[in-house]
């Protein structure tokens, strides 16, 4: 056995716990001030009004789901491939707003709408969701890792 098929359970473990943290603070930040993340949604004008909720109330309990998934080791490359579709959408949606001339925060952890012209941070925030989907491209190639559910079912299938 190599030493990196020794080291890369234990680093996708790593990996799929960071983003497992990272999805669940977002979605439990918003899903404690539900009003201020329909405001964030509707900060980006991109939306129908009949959308906003739908989105403001549904991300977040994706965002959970998602990041308890990954917590548990479930489905691990599909969330992977999940995770990163969601921030390209998230980032679109920042470059969307930089590009259109728009004053807001992320909302991405809680809070956002709109903010003086000298606080918006899109280029950071582009750059933080970037890593982010560098860390679920990690997960798609490598989902297998240490104490996840993924593993104990495949070895039951390995057992048939």
């Amino acid at each position: 056995m190599t030493s990196f098929a020794r080291v890369q359970p234990w680093l996708s473990l790593l990996v799929r716990l960071a983003l497992a943290g990272i999805l669940l603070w977002a979605g439990l930040a918003k899903l404690v001030e539900p009003l201020v993340a329909l405001q964030a949604v509707a900060a980006y004008e991109l939306l129908p009004q009949a959308l906003i909720p739908i989105v403001g109330y549904g991300l977040p309990l994706l965002e959970v789901a998602m990041g308890s998934l990954l917590l548990l080791g479930l489905l691990t490359r599909w969330v992977a491939v999940g995770t990163a579709v969601l921030m390209v959408v998230f980032i679109a949606g920042v470059a969307s707003a930089w590009a259109r001339g728009l004053t807001i925060d992320c909302g991405c952890f809680g809070g956002g709408g709109q903010v003086a012209p000298g606080e918006t941070q899109y280029l950071a925030e582009i750059l933080r969701d970037l890593g982010f989907i560098a860390l679920a491209a990690w997960l798609v190639v490598f989902p297998r890792s240490r104490f996840g559910l993924d593993a104990r079912y495949a070895e039951l299938d390995d057992d048939e």
